[in-house]
């Protein structure tokens, strides 16, 4: 396997927030290593399928705002840096029930939360009625008890090109990343870790997992018992009247039309180059393996998706669906982010658990992870990493 290689930190899984802790730490100068099974951005995890929604008053939580806010600005910062457009701000709606029974993420009445995170910091935003609603955007059948925040300030991310760029930059300022390379073995010696692949061996102070859907098996223990993965599908559905979902006419949408959590669906404008409009939902019932699972979806799933979720709330959409995929969700006992120490080791963490809604925060949680690597306490702009400890399931 030839001589072992160093360097200060190794991140591994190299999607969503491993490209962005090995960006940040290559940025500060840290020698770093990272690591992939596969060649990212790829379609085996959770970062992929053209777009992702990034919003900014975030009803799961307040602890989550400064993240996401930090993150937008490190993702301007991208796009200045690589000349690539990384995100599009069309504006976002959030709609459910007036009656505030609608939950999300498993926190309910999810835009009443949202809303009151917008006051909290200062957001821009408007809080539109089902009327309202209709008048300024047809495309939504409303029935005229729904409520809706809407911020001006969300848009959609390109979460394919964003893994991409801060890879290509985290190689430029001197990251050795190694692809197409499987993890076998992580353990600490002395005051290192050595991280064993299937082509060579590596070492360094302090190791990132941030393997996505592969880190329930990695890690067990506390932090495995508390993590799910899913397999959720995507759907792009034939369109009669491209214009009502066109960037400049359409908000990125999640709209609650129940009280549970899979009442609901979420989409986007016509921003992606494909022909259809890209819906989707979200399951919570059935468990699967990041290595055996369908990757294909069928037509049955499509038109169920449809039937439940689309027919009468979309206009000019039809049940054919003209794309569509499969992507995995990690998710955690309360839907909240996992940062700790994986296998009790103490230079070694493990992040996982997005939960659904982790793309938009990842920029920013990988500059949380570089900077707590390096033993840097968090700015202002950001909260502690103590606050996504697995000591809150115990």
């Amino acid at each position: 396997m030839g001589e072992q290689q160093t360097a200060d930190v190794i991140v591994v899984g190299l999607g969503a927030f491993g490209s962005a802790t090995a960006y940040q730490l290559a940025k500060r100068g840290v020698r770093v290593i990272g690591i992939d099974q596969f060649s990212p951005p790829h379609d085996r995890g959770s970062s992929h399928g053209a777009t992702r929604i990034t919003r900014l008053a975030v009803g799961e939580g307040e602890v989550y705002v400064p993240i996401v806010k930090r993150s937008q600005r490190i993702v301007q910062e991208l796009e200045e840096a690589s000349g690539e457009k990384l995100f599009y701000r069309t504006g976002g709606l959030i709609m459910g029930v007036s009656d505030g029974t609608a939950s999300h993420h498993g926190k309910p009445d999810f835009v009443r939360r949202t809303i009151d995170n917008a006051v909290r910091f200062d957001i821009p935003h408007e809080v539109l009625s089902g009327g309202e609603i209709a008048r300024r955007y047809p495309q939504f059948i409303t029935q005229g008890d729904e409520t809706a925040y809407f911020e001006p300030d969300s848009g959609v991310l390109i979460p394919e090109a964003c893994v991409r760029v801060q890879l290509d930059q985290a190689r430029a300022l001197g990251a050795s990343l190694r692809v197409n390379e499987r993890v076998l073995d992580i353990q600490e010696s002395g005051n290192g870790v050595d991280v064993r692949t299937t082509a060579g061996s590596y070492s360094a102070a302090k190791v990132i997992v941030a393997g996505g859907p592969w880190v329930p098996s990695m890690s067990g223990g506390v932090v495995g018992k508390n993590l799910r993965v899913l397999r959720q599908t995507l759907h792009w559905f034939a369109v009669d009247e491209p214009t009502l979902y066109a960037p400049e006419a359409c908000p990125v949408f999640i709209w609650m039309h129940g009280s549970g959590d899979e009442d609901y669906m979420y989409g986007f404008p016509m921003i992606d180059g494909k022909a259809g409009v890209k819906v989707a939902s979200e399951q919570y019932r059935i468990e699967t393996s990041p290595d055996d699972y369908a990757r294909v979806v069928s037509p049955q799933e499509s038109a169920a998706m449809f039937d439940a979720h689309v027919h009468g709330r979309l206009r000019s959409i039809r049940r054919e669906a003209v794309h569509s995929a499969a992507c995995l969700y990690t998710v955690s006992t309360d839907s909240g982010f996992v940062v700790d120490a994986f296998r009790n080791m103490r230079n070694v963490k493990v992040v996982s658990a997005c939960s659904g809604h982790g793309f938009k925060h990842s920029a920013g949680f990988g500059e949380m992870l570089a900077l707590d690597a390096m033993g840097i306490a968090p700015d202002d702009h950001t909260s502690g990493i103590a606050d996504f400890s697995v000591s809150r399931f115990i």
